[in-house]
């Protein structure tokens, strides 16, 4: 028994048989003898009575509940600090236990909820992500069934535009899945020594073309003919990707997008800068998370799924990275990463 019931009965005992005896003292003509064998008298019957009381009426129930309380502390509850009520106390302690019992619980459900909210809120992105490229297409479609496609300068346009908007759908279906893979840890990470300047050169060369139309300069500015980093080549690829891809998109005409890297003895730094419209200051802390646009209209105007920067965000925290970003509106943002450095030799 975590309490004993002998303890306790024979505290109570010994304090009625004391009382007892001090009560006979005051009587006159009592003597010593007598208040002895009132005291053990009354020790013995009290220590019998309190105890068969606490042992069968009380302690074996408050035992069950003890047990009960270990086996689910074993299972559930092992984040619970013990409780610290004292031996004379027992009940004490079955409040503390069933109060943190009630406490974790709480938080339980507070998650819970929290979850719901979030799943709630993922559903309803996906599904208006998901209607825009599928109405888009649909009227398209529908335009051409209705007699536009015999029109041929029609039809090619129209074909074309649903064509952009099924292809629009696609990526978004492929972002999710990445995302969901990497969650799930379907996806895992293939380490190995890589050259981080040849891996940004070969990203900034697939978005030449875009630049050139919209007169872009992109630039690598490094002062290191090679940086190698401890990474999964293709999953820093998809990050870079993302990264310059959103800085091509929100940076005007005539503006610049830069790749620098800053390196030490332990890492490298690479930064995707831009001269941008910035993002304000209160939407810093989101950015990374899945559908949020500082402006949701002007941002599907420019393209993108909403899920670039959250597949970003979680490439590297599968290399135990953290994305980084400063921004300031109407000059640009900064976005940086840090990979741990590996010398030439290794």
């Amino acid at each position: 028994m975590v309490y004993s019931a002998r303890t306790l009965a024979l505290i109570l005992a010994a304090s009625i048989a004391l009382i007892t005896s001090l009560f006979l003292s005051l009587l006159e003509g009592v003597q010593a003898t007598a208040l002895i064998v009132a005291g053990i008298i009354s020790f013995s019957s009290s220590y019998l009575l309190v105890f068969v009381i606490l042992e069968f009426l009380i302690f074996r129930e408050i035992n069950k509940v003890y047990k009960m309380l270990d086996k689910l502390r074993k299972k559930e509850l092992s984040g619970l600090t013990k409780a610290k009520s004292g031996a004379l106390n027992p009940l004490q302690k079955i409040n503390e236990e069933i109060y943190s019992f009630a406490t974790l619980k709480q938080k339980e459900i507070d998650e819970l909820r929290k979850l719901e909210a979030f799943r709630k809120e993922f559903i309803a992105d996906v599904s208006h992500e998901l209607k825009t490229p599928i109405f888009a297409a649909q009227g398209f479609v529908h335009t051409l069934l209705d007699g536009a496609v015999n029109d041929k300068n029609v039809r090619t346009k129209f074909l074309k535009k649903a064509a952009k908007s099924l292809d629009g759908l696609d990526a978004l279906v492929q972002d999710l899945l990445t995302l969901s893979q990497i969650e799930t840890g379907d996806i895992k990470m293939h380490f190995e020594t890589i050259d981080l300047v040849a891996l940004c050169a070969e990203v900034m060369e697939q978005f030449e073309d875009r630049a050139e139309k919209k007169k872009i300069t992109l630039q690598l500015a490094s002062g290191h003919p090679k940086l190698w980093v401890h990474a999964d080549w293709m999953r820093i690829t998809q990050v870079v990707t993302n990264l310059v891809s959103n800085a091509i998109n929100y940076t005007p005409e005539g503006g610049e997008v830069t790749i620098g890297f800053e390196a030490s003895k332990k890492n490298v730094v690479t930064r995707i800068t831009d001269t941008g419209e910035g993002i304000p200051a209160p939407h810093l802390g989101r950015i990374f998370e899945r559908f949020y646009r500082v402006d949701k209209s002007r941002s599907r105007e420019k393209g993108g799924t909403g899920l670039g920067l959250a597949i970003v965000k979680h490439i590297l925290e599968g290399h135990g990275a953290r994305a980084e970003v400063e921004s300031t509106v109407g000059k640009g943002s900064v976005f940086s990463f840090k990979l741990p450095r590996v010398k030439a030799d290794e």
